[in-house]
């Protein structure tokens, strides 16, 4: 079985390898708040819910910068269903000194590193963007 966020952050960076437009992938309610969180930041151009029966899934447009360069440069999971990674408020980590985003599971929702810092909550340390 396949960690969904894995193939979420996968279908995302293989679509712009690919050069497509959008991406289609099951909808989950973690996948719905990370997609938000990387359109909030400027990653992706949009996003929207497909609700259908028997599953619903989440259409997810994809941005290119001039030149048909990525928006995403690098998307990587950071913790894994084998080795999950957690971080402490004063341990979370900057990504390329700040340029970047970190995405955390935190107990009060996923935030970006920086929100949970903002806030003084740790959490799981679910992916890093750049």
């Amino acid at each position: 079985m396949t960690d969904p966020i894995s193939d979420l952050l996968t279908r995302i960076r293989n679509a712009h390898k690919a050069g497509h437009e959008s991406v289609e992938v099951p909808y989950s309610r973690m996948k719905g708040e990370i997609v938000k969180i990387l359109h909030e930041e400027g990653y992706l151009a949009g996003y929207k819910l497909n609700e259908k029966k028997p599953f619903s899934t989440l259409t997810i447009l994809l941005k290119y910068a001039s030149g048909r360069q990525p928006a995403i440069q690098s998307i990587k999971r950071l913790s894994k269903p084998g080795c999950r990674v957690y971080a402490s408020k004063d341990e979370i980590p900057r990504v390329l000194g700040g340029l970047g985003v970190v995405i955390l599971s935190t107990s009060s929702g996923v935030k970006t590193g920086q929100k949970a810092l903002e806030q003084g909550v740790g959490g799981e340390l679910l992916c890093e963007v750049y």
